[in-house]
């Protein structure tokens, strides 16, 4: 029987131990439990940067700086965070905005029957995206996982 990749490992471990924290996270900022955390997009720490941080220090520390393996792990990797922290906080910004301005039109069409308005029945999502210290602390954990995980491995 053959073993899984242990890079594939080290990561999908450190994006869903990433999505756990978050559950603890939101209770410290928030001040409530809130288990729904694990399935959430943004939030503290990115479990995009952890796995790709986890993955690329992996490799690095597995088969060394200087691989092919780990050039490419890492420009991947610095993509998606920069992805995470850019253009899909953007986008969660411009979701609030519109949901902001459906409920603006909701409360006028209250005031002016003739006007026509349909209200659509969930709001667009907002948190979609990070700040960039939660990207940060998604990339030092997975880095730190990644590192541990190699380092166990060559023992």
């Amino acid at each position: 029987m053959q073993k899984m990749n242990r890079g594939v490992l080290t990561a999908l471990a450190a994006i869903g131990l990433a999505q756990g924290l978050k559950i603890f996270t939101h209770k410290r900022t928030t001040g409530e439990w809130d288990l729904k955390q694990v399935a959430t997009t943004g939030g503290m720490p990115s479990s995009h940067s952890a796995g790709v941080s986890a993955l690329s220090t992996y490799i690095a520390a597995h088969k060394g700086s200087r691989h092919t393996e780990t050039a490419l792990a890492t420009i991947f990797g610095v993509i998606v965070m920069y992805d995470a922290q850019g253009i899909r906080r953007h986008t969660g910004e411009i979701a609030k905005l519109v949901n902001d301005l459906e409920n603006n039109f909701v409360m006028l069409s209250k005031d002016f029957p003739s006007l026509e308005f349909v209200e659509r029945e969930k709001n667009l999502k907002e948190l979609l995206g990070h700040q960039p210290l939660e990207v940060l602390g998604g990339a030092i954990f997975g880095s730190v996982l990644g590192f541990i995980s190699a380092k166990y491995e060559n023992k």
